[in-house]
């Protein structure tokens, strides 16, 4: 296997290993350590990776192609950059009889001076089995390990059965990329993956556009930010929030097309700050206001002599309840109360007083019982 590491090794670290090695690609994730991963490109420049790409040659066997990557150890063990200068092939084990598993390749470094796995200081890469079973997984990753892949081998799997289905949705990619500190991370499974220092970026292909790290999660970087593109000048957004006048309109983008857009209702509430008048006890009081326009509703109970109407529904002007300031009307309003008996009439002055005028025809306010006032008014 032509799979060299860098600076790992003893001895015999030879020249051309150190010029293959050298990646230069740490992506950090804190002062001492970096992100494990593949250098992206491609050999056409059409393919954000093609370094230890996998494809099947055979029914149980697949190539590995040639690629360069970074493995990370603890922080104090440090990054060991490994270069695959030739394709491997890699065998997998014949299928359970019985049941499905799935193997997982991972290109794995040993160092003798960190582990006591093996006398052995050297990278490989490796098919680790699974665990044959009705509902299978991939077996976790060593320490010291990339995983690239997971290949699912059906039961029975053999040369005679036809082998792994390589084009049938058996190989599942897990590579990563990583970049040199201050490079633009070409995303590869990794667009979740936090940064590490405000002002990092990553190409995030699947969101098509370009993301900043501000230190508490990835925000789309457009090329120009702010600002109302005049009419004419966009088709297409370049990022959602984008604005752009149409004919007159304001129109925003929200990521698929333009919509007009509406300004969010600002909505103020209350509960507090209303205050009943002598004769009245308040129970509650509600108020909810937006664009200039407020309804409010209060529940008044008597604790007066019960007022009497006469049959005309007429009562001595009685004041039941103040509302707080900032919730009065700017002109007078007639609003309406009840107590599920009977209704009447209510005068709100832009003292945001309430006074009660009219009742039901022979009806009566009675001490005790629930009188609820509502209105809707311009401030």
């Amino acid at each position: 296997m032509a799979l060299r590491s860098g600076w790992l090794p003893p001895t015999g670290q030879t020249r051309v290993t150190t010029r293959l090695t050298a990646h230069g690609a740490t992506t950090p994730v804190n002062p001492l350590a970096s992100r494990s991963g593949i250098l992206p490109g491609s050999n056409d420049g059409k393919f954000r990776v093609s370094g230890f790409s996998l494809s099947g040659n055979g029914p149980m066997s697949a190539t590995v192609y040639a690629g360069r990557a970074v493995v990370q150890g603890p922080n104090l063990q440090g990054a060991y950059p490994v270069t695959l200068d030739a394709d491997t092939v890699l065998t997998f084990g014949d299928g359970d009889p019985l049941h499905p598993r799935v193997d997982l390749v991972v290109l794995r470094v040993y160092d003798d001076e960190f582990d006591s796995l093996t006398t052995k200081s050297e990278a490989a890469l490796e098919v680790l089995k699974g665990e044959p079973k009705a509902q299978p997984a991939a077996p976790g990753a060593p320490p010291l390990s990339l995983p690239l892949f997971t290949v699912r081998v059906e039961k029975s799997a053999s040369a005679g059965t036809g082998g792994i289905l390589w084009t049938g949705g058996a190989v599942t990619d897990l590579r990563t990329t990583l970049v040199g500190v201050g490079g633009i991370l070409p995303v590869y499974n990794n667009a979740g993956v936090p940064g590490s220092y405000p002002g990092q970026y990553q190409d995030n292909d699947n969101a098509r556009h370009l993301q900043r790290w501000d230190g508490n999660g990835w925000v789309a970087y457009p090329k120009e930010i702010g600002g109302v593109a005049p009419s004419g000048a966009l088709s297409v957004g370049s990022y959602p929030g984008q604005f752009r006048e149409n004919n007159g309109v304001l129109q925003r983008w929200n990521g698929t097309s333009w919509a007009n857009y509406q300004p969010p209702v600002e909505v103020e509430t209350t509960t507090t700050g209303a205050t009943a008048l002598t004769g009245w006890t308040l129970q509650s009081f509600g108020g909810r206001r937006t664009r200039g326009v407020a309804s409010v509703t209060a529940v008044v109970t008597r604790n007066g002599a019960d007022i009497n109407a006469n049959s005309a529904g007429n009562i001595n002007d009685e004041p039941i309840l103040t509302l707080p300031a900032g919730w009065r009307p700017a002109l007078e309003y007639e609003a309406a109360a009840s107590d599920g008996f009977a209704s009447g009439g209510v005068f709100l002055s832009t003292s945001g007083q309430l006074t009660l005028r009219t009742w039901s025809p022979n009806g009566a306010l009675v001490a005790g019982r629930y009188v609820r006032v509502s209105a809707t008014y311009v401030l």
